[in-house]
């Protein structure tokens, strides 16, 4: 049975491959790329081809014009399919487009393809359809992100050495950025394999894909943490009470990826292993740090109006404060 399988899933791959050289070559579609996706996204559940993979990378890091065959080809492969080894393949697949630091990748946006109801096309497989599907959400989430981004920072250089002004302070930019990096983690821990089912090569690779992503994004928002807190007295009240929503949220967030990391860790997830180090925001940091913002706002406002006003508390002691709590280090090693 499992042979049969094995040669019906070749089978359709072969016939895909063959479709795919008689492919015109034109800036939609190339047919040596589209063979490299189809190879990256093969049936096979047990190996993924790192060569066609890191063949496409290499691509998309030559020019940006390779970017748009690629989408086009990977694009027609994930809507055509109802198999969740060829779906999962072709997400890793754009996980790793993502990391080609090229200015085509930023701009890609909403994803132009949708897994967000996919279904396979055998039963019982809803662990596996849900992991899927989870895993398709943070990658257009992220997608979306990345342009958002790129787009701001495009702003920004353009009004520089222009009498205009910045629609939001530079710090604001910053929370924001913060927030949606804490949105990000949200979604991110929501991919999650459930059951001995999903007890799979290809899973736990591509789970590990998962884990370095998280260590990512969670070591970017502590390095955001942390520039926001020493800059904590020369910011006003709105930003202190947005970065303040900001530390309750990474409070909850460290909980949450604690029991994330030890359940993949179980699971056998090889990355989980290497997870940093998080150290626990406690309530009484937490108010303590809310009394120093608050102080530090309240200082700020008054110093613009009484500058010699007698403060009750130094900034070098609100900053040793926040150096107390030793809730911002971040060891990913």
């Amino acid at each position: 049975m499992w042979t049969l399988k094995g040669a019906s899933n070749a089978l359709k791959d072969a016939s895909s491959l063959l479709i795919a050289s008689f492919t015109p070559c034109s800036s939609q579609r190339n047919p040596e790329i589209e063979a490299a996706v189809i190879k990256a996204t093969n049936h096979n559940n047990s190996r993924v081809d790192y060569r066609s993979a890191q063949l496409i990378f290499a691509w998309i890091r030559v020019s940006g014009h390779y970017i748009r065959p690629v989408l086009s080809a990977l694009s027609t492969r994930m809507e055509k399919t109802r198999t969740w080894t060829v779906a999962l393949k072709g997400l890793m697949l754009l996980h790793g487009i993502f990391t080609c630091k090229v200015p085509a990748v930023q701009k890609i946006g909403h994803l132009p393809f949708d897994l967000s109801n996919f279904k396979d096309r055998r039963p019982n497989l809803s662990q596996h359809e849900a992991f899927i599907r989870a895993y398709y959400t943070y990658l257009n989430k992220k997608s979306s992100f990345l342009l958002k981004h790129f787009d701001d920072r495009k702003e920004g250089t353009l009004r520089k050495g222009t009498k205009q002004k910045p629609k939001q302070s530079s710090m604001m930019q910053h929370l924001s950025w913060l927030e949606n990096l804490q949105g990000l983690l949200d979604v991110l821990l929501e991919i999650k394999p459930q059951g001995e089912k999903m007890m799979n090569v290809l899973v736990l690779e591509a789970m590990n894909c998962i884990m370095l992503e998280i260590y990512d994004i969670y070591g970017r928002i502590c390095n955001g943490i942390a520039a926001v807190l020493v800059r904590i007295y020369s910011i006003g009240r709105l930003e202190a009470g947005i970065a303040f929503s900001i530390l309750q949220k990474a409070s909850i967030q460290a909980d949450v990826l604690s029991k994330y990391i030890d359940y993949c860790k179980d699971f056998g997830v090889t990355k989980a292993s290497e997870k940093p180090k998080i150290v626990h925001i406690q309530k009484d940091d937490i108010q303590e740090l809310e009394q120093i913002i608050n102080r530090a706002s309240s200082q700020h406002q008054s110093e613009q109006s009484t500058p010699d006003k007698d403060k009750s508390m130094s900034p070098v002691e609100g900053i040793d404060a926040i150096k107390r709590t030793n809730s911002l280090q971040l060891d990913v090693s």
